[in-house]
């Protein structure tokens, strides 16, 4: 293994960490904004990554993806605490949606911030340059990932709740309690998304999304 393999993989973990970590520290920050200190309360809002890690999540599934070839990483750090009583209670169902969309902010706003300034990185001439280029890379495509991927409205993911908090906001509380009703499958329909052909035609406006940002 050269040197620019062991910086691809060494920056591809710091920025899968920094994508995964921080999208679930903004939940429990804006939370906190809505009077919720649970998570707070927890230390989960420390950037420390030892409080966040998910065995399953943070290690086993990236690092299964990344030596099986699967041509993309996907992960999550452990959930922070919401008591979405509290948000709901201080800021109504649009306090509730926005803890539910502020990770995937998060990871837009980050992929934006790394498309950014990989337009203003100079052509690669170091091992420092390499090292910058390939953090913010893999930055931006990890960030899209999260970021799309959370959108969809599958629990536990993000954009279930969103929903949820949408439509009962209106007064259609029959999709929250359906997203509640098969809540306890969601990681079944998620990992037959992510081990089976499925996941081609769910990532690939993922791809699009990555190939549009990325400088060519």
């Amino acid at each position: 293994m050269n040197t620019t393999e062991v910086i691809d993989i060494i920056t591809l973990i710091l920025a899968l960490m920094v994508a995964i970590i921080g999208h679930e520290i903004m939940h429990g920050a804006v939370a906190y904004k809505y009077g919720d200190n649970t998570a707070k309360s927890q230390g989960r809002l420390s950037i420390n990554p030892i409080v966040h890690i998910d065995p399953i999540g943070t290690i086993l599934v990236p690092a299964m993806l990344y030596f099986s070839g699967a041509g993309f990483l996907f992960g999550w750090a452990k959930p922070v605490p919401i008591n979405e009583r509290t948000v709901i209670e201080n800021g109504g169902y649009n306090g509730a949606i926005a803890v539910s969309l502020a990770g995937i902010a998060f990871n837009f706003t980050l992929a934006l911030m790394a498309m950014i300034l990989l337009g203003f990185l100079p052509p690669v001439d170091s091992l420092l340059l390499y090292f910058i280029k390939a953090f913010l890379t893999y930055t931006l495509i990890y960030n899209v990932v999260l970021g799309v991927f959370n959108l969809f409205p599958i629990p536990p993911l993000d954009g279930s709740h969103a929903l949820s908090h949408l439509f009962s906001k209106f007064g259609i509380y029959q999709v929250a309690e359906f997203f509640n009703k098969i809540s306890p499958y969601g990681m079944i329909f998620l990992i037959i998304i992510i081990a089976t052909p499925l996941s081609g035609i769910i990532f690939e406006p993922i791809r699009f999304i990555i190939n549009m940002l990325l400088p060519s």
